[in-house]
């Protein structure tokens, strides 16, 4: 039997993250981690930029082909995005 101040180490992280607050930008990490998991190994070649600001996923894409194609994707990667992080950390994708 455990003390009562004792927790597993998954614990204690979780704790710490939530106490700085600091969720939020580990969800958006695991977004930037999973881009070319869910996008391929083509897009990933072509993607020259990607960060997240206010709820939006802002990707540079060298290719105005594979822009036109990621543009009309763009809702279902989000979710797929979402998916991987385990939190409704994008609404949108915004394609440069």
């Amino acid at each position: 039997m455990k003390p009562k101040n004792e927790q597993t180490l998954r614990q204690a992280l979780e704790a710490m993250l939530k106490t700085y607050q600091m969720e939020g930008k580990l969800a958006e990490i695991r977004i930037i981690k999973a881009w070319p998991q869910v996008t391929g190994k083509m897009v990933t070649r072509h993607t020259k930029n990607i960060y997240i600001n206010k709820k939006k996923l802002f990707v540079k894409i060298d290719s105005p082909a594979i822009k036109n194609e990621l543009f009309y994707n763009r809702q279902k990667i989000a979710e797929l995005l979402n998916q991987e992080a385990g939190a409704m950390v994008i609404e949108e994708i915004v394609l440069l």
